[in-house]
């Protein structure tokens, strides 16, 4: 039989043309890729080929179903990514606010390879991307493999921060910021840098806004509060990444808001029913202006019992936003 060069790439291309091509209700005949093979690379090849290369590569460990007859044919029932979990990576790539929308398409496109090309059309008609707030910053996913460097090399690392004016245009600190990174999360749609600073002291930086990250030969500063399960905790107690003091807050809330307590806190958190139509708990959480406008957003629904302190704090704060408005005087 006559043979190109590309005829030791055969089972590759056999293996590509699968799984782009074939599914469960659609599976691929070995005409088809006998064809194929002719038509894209010059390769002439029979059936037996073809049955000798499908059942090397079910050898090898790739998924493939066998379905014998007239109508039958060949289709990767299994692949790297079920369509759910493509799904949900898809959805997290489009909600994200920390990427641009260059990269989070350049993500997607990626996914969609690791389905079937049917399955990724039916997938793109519902991909929305522009439109979406996103990161203006296309060095993030640069400044991400910098930090996890520097987390690995356990070095510090020094950069510069900057706010956004007026105009939408980038605002640089004045000073070089040096932290030592400990570890990284998402909340509320942005991506956050827990560190430890000499400046801020244990802190947490927006990804997004930082920019010329560069390792320094200067080794870590220790920090429990930063290191194993105690930087969960730290991330868990925060508010959108406002810091403040951990402090143990009792709260009493409607039964209504049983469901936003468990989201935000975990299964694990003890509610304790008081009354017919509300329940308290306690958690331990850093009291910050984010934290006291999340309480207050609930209005008669939700009511911080102590400590007194945060109590006067939450009133300071509804205090304080109600001086700017006026009033009419009550009859």
């Amino acid at each position: 039989m006559p043979k190109s060069d590309n005829q030791k790439l055969k089972i590759f291309y056999i293996l590509d043309y699968l799984q782009k091509n074939s599914h469960e209700e659609h599976p691929v005949r070995a005409s088809d890729l006998i064809a194929m093979l002719d038509r894209q690379h010059n390769i002439s090849c029979d059936r037996k080929t073809v049955y000798s290369d499908v059942a090397a590569l079910q050898e090898y460990g790739v998924d493939i179903v066998s379905i014998p007859g007239k109508n039958g044919g060949y289709y990767i029932a299994s692949r790297n990514f079920e369509l759910p979990e493509l799904k949900l990576l898809i959805d997290a790539v489009q909600s994200s606010k920390y990427l641009t929308e260059k990269k989070s398409r350049e993500l997607i496109e990626k996914l969609l390879t690791q389905c079937n090309e049917q399955d990724a059309k039916l997938m793109k008609r519902n991909v929305l991307v522009s439109g979406r707030v996103k990161s203006m910053n296309e060095t993030i996913y640069y400044s991400v493999d910098s930090i996890q460097e520097a987390i690995t090399q356990n070095k510090q690392i020094a950069f510069r921060y900057f706010d956004w004016d007026f105009s939408g245009k980038r605002k640089y600190r004045e000073k070089t910021y040096v932290a030592s990174p400990y570890g990284l999360c998402q909340d509320n749609e942005n991506c956050y840098l827990l560190a430890l600073s000499d400046r801020h002291g244990i802190t947490s930086y927006r990804v997004d806004r930082m920019i010329d990250i560069s390792l320094l030969d200067t080794p870590r500063v220790p920090c429990p509060e930063l290191t194993g399960k105690a930087l969960i905790d730290h991330a868990n107690r925060l508010f959108q990444m406002y810091s403040g003091d951990a402090v143990d807050v009792k709260l009493r809330f409607h039964n209504s808001l049983i469901n936003v307590v468990v989201d935000r806190f975990g299964r694990d958190t003890m509610l304790i029913p008081d009354g017919p139509e509300h329940f308290n708990f306690t958690v331990r959480v850093a009291v910050s202006p984010m934290f006291l406008s999340w309480v207050m957003g609930f209005g008669n629904k939700a009511k911080i019992l102590y400590p007194q302190a945060v109590v006067d704090e939450l009133v300071a704060l509804c205090q304080e936003a109600m001086s700017q408005y006026s009033f009419p005087p009550v009859p």
